[in-house]
């Protein structure tokens, strides 16, 4: 009885249970995942402030299961550290896996899809964004007419206000309604 670690305080779990779509169990399944990637960096008591202060460097991150098959690994991983290097705390961890959830609401999942597809961070998913998420998608195997023209047909058939790129309402419009976008947008823990 008096062996069991405690890997949070109450408070801790409370905290991250208020501000994720988890329970107590799947933060600490979280966190036994976080700290696979990294045992030796990442204590197995988290009482203190390292969940915010603990950083795994970015291509440890890439190299789970979940994100290691995704184009977009690198931008993941980008988008939920805080100071944007992809260096994760526990914390920046646990936020991605919370919007990656099946309990994710679909307006939180639509939001940080417009983030990691806004490259240069502008708020608008413009033609140098749409060039870099297709060869993502594609590995860079389109010519680059060919990228150029399905650019120019995305714009052409999202953009609503005519100034040659996508806001976050014309992207909320066009992936609303694509049908598989809630399960694609998830990832289970």
């Amino acid at each position: 009885m008096g062996n069991k670690i405690i890997t949070f305080t109450e408070q801790q779990l409370e905290d991250y249970q208020d501000c994720t779509f988890f329970t107590r169990k799947e933060i600490l399944r979280v966190h036994k995942r976080f700290r696979e990637v990294s045992p030796e960096l990442v204590p197995k008591t988290m009482t203190g402030n390292e969940a915010m202060t603990i950083q795994v460097p970015r291509e440890k991150m890439e190299t789970l299961q979940e994100l290691r098959e995704n184009p977009f690994r690198r931008r993941i991983c980008e988008v939920f550290s805080r100071d944007g290097s992809g260096d994760m705390t526990f914390e920046d961890f646990l936020d991605l896996l919370s919007v990656f959830s099946e309990q994710a609401p679909r307006d939180i999942k639509v939001l940080y899809a417009f983030r990691i597809y806004d490259f240069d961070g502008d708020d608008h998913i413009g033609p140098s964004d749409l060039e870099q998420t297709l060869k993502l998608l594609t590995r860079s195997e389109l010519a680059p007419e060919e990228v150029t023209q399905v650019c120019e047909k995305v714009v052409e058939e999202c953009d609503v206000d005519g100034d040659g790129k996508l806001s976050f309402m014309e992207f909320e419009h066009v992936i609303t309604r694509a049908p598989d976008f809630l399960s694609t947008f998830h990832i289970r823990i």
